[in-house]
């Protein structure tokens, strides 16, 4: 689940009533983004239905190496749901090193089935959760900005810095992704814990919405990743 999907789930939880022991949102690691809901139901013995999945570039030294997109492009050539995906987190540390996290079900078919990204060969590599390393966190900035609707055009000018028109011929053109989505409509409305991938020009979160300006604009804030 992406983020606004969890909010979503923590939402219609509280609705019914379901107790805060009874479930529980894992990623995999700690700063993890995507997250599978986990019902545990008094009695039970849960166990994690998730893995990680080591990726290895073989690769000249000095080649272009994949990035996030590339990854998740050629996940999706083998026809797994996204639903079934987690995070793909490429450590700054290990340069031509992806950790997926997926469902132990997608994790065996990636280690069969995946022997290249885009152009370059990978070799995979299944790990328990508890083998994969510690990642660093980077500090992000939190800024702030004010927009007159919380319409993706307005709030993606915001962050870019840009005209709302330019910020629509990025939606139109087929470069803009909310919650690794593709954005269909410049229009779309958007909403705390969003994540928008620009093509180009990199990925934000919206974290909150303080409230109004004082010339009744709304207040966002966010950061770039």
């Amino acid at each position: 689940m992406s983020d606004r999907e969890q909010d979503l789930a923590r939402a219609a939880l509280n609705r019914a009533d379901v107790p805060e022991s009874d479930h529980h949102f894992e990623g995999g690691w700690p700063g993890a983004e995507r997250k599978l809901l986990c019902l545990e139901p008094e009695g039970c013995y849960p166990a994690s239905p998730l893995c990680c999945v080591k990726l290895t570039c073989r690769t000249l030294s000095g080649a272009a190496l994949p990035g996030h997109k590339d990854y998740l492009g050629s996940l999706m050539g083998l026809e797994l749901r996204r639903e079934a995906l987690g995070d793909i987190v490429l450590p700054p540390e290990e340069p031509g090193t992806a950790y997926l996290f997926a469902l132990e079900p997608a994790a065996a078919l990636i280690c069969q089935e995946l022997r290249s990204v885009g152009r370059t060969e990978v070799t995979a590599q299944q790990l328990a959760l508890d083998e994969v390393p510690e990642f660093a966190q980077a500090e992000r900035r939190l800024q702030t900005a004010t927009v007159s609707s919380l319409r993706l055009d307005a709030v993606l000018a915001a962050m870019l810095r840009c005209s709302r028109g330019m910020a629509a011929e990025l939606v139109a053109a087929g470069r803009v992704e909310i919650n690794h989505l593709p954005a269909s409509s410049a229009h779309a409305p958007v909403y705390p814990s969003d994540v928008f991938t620009v093509r180009g020009k990199g990925r934000f979160r919206l974290t909150a919405l303080p409230g109004k300006s004082k010339k009744d604009r709304q207040i966002i804030e966010f950061f770039q990743y």
